[in-house]
């Protein structure tokens, strides 16, 4: 793989991950509610990031649809996780948590899925793993990704159901997920 394909995967998992460092800045209050067990669906989605770099993509030739998808994917990703993380200020956090003047956020990215932040890194792993993984590697990675994405998603689901209630049954029977247009 060459290495200007390396810079371009590099500048996309930084841009990406910029506005989580600078979403942490600053005060945070402690969360009034946490729950621990969306930090399983972190674990293996880290699995599914892990194994997608398995391959000897280092010797293989990258062929430019691949690229191009690539670079497509990492943009979208950007602006998932820019997006995303400023609409959710400092409700943001890494595990599933709500604050005590939590609110529900349905506006920007959040009309089109309720966890754009999530839709994003699956952008970042299906831009990288388009990048670098054969499909032999793609495949059982992408169903840990979305099993791991799959078990944050409910458990961030379920905390805001018991804090919003019905205006939350609501936007999310109108909102899909992390995909768009899938339910």
């Amino acid at each position: 793989m060459p290495g200007y394909a390396y810079a371009i995967l590099a500048a996309g998992w930084l841009v990406w991950a910029v506005p989580f460092v600078l979403a942490r800045r600053g005060p945070h209050p402690a969360p009034q509610q946490l729950d621990r067990r969306a930090r399983w669906g972190i674990v293996l989605v880290g699995i599914a990031y892990a194994v997608i770099w398995q391959g000897h993509f280092w010797s293989r030739r990258l062929q430019p649809w691949r690229l191009l998808l690539s670079i497509l994917l990492l943009l979208l990703a950007s602006v998932l996780s820019w997006s995303g993380a400023r609409f959710l200020g400092r409700q943001w956090r890494i595990d599933a948590g709500l604050n005590a003047d939590h609110e529900l956020v349905m506006s920007g990215p959040y009309r089109l899925v309720r966890h754009p932040i999530y839709a994003s890194m699956l952008c970042l792993f299906c831009g990288t793993a388009c990048m670098i993984a054969p499909w032999q590697l793609f495949v059982p990675a992408l169903f840990l990704f979305i099993l791991g994405t799959e078990i944050r998603v409910r458990v961030e689901d379920r905390l805001l159901a018991g804090r919003f209630g019905e205006q939350f049954e609501k936007y999310k029977n109108r909102v899909p997920a992390y995909i768009p247009f899938v339910r």
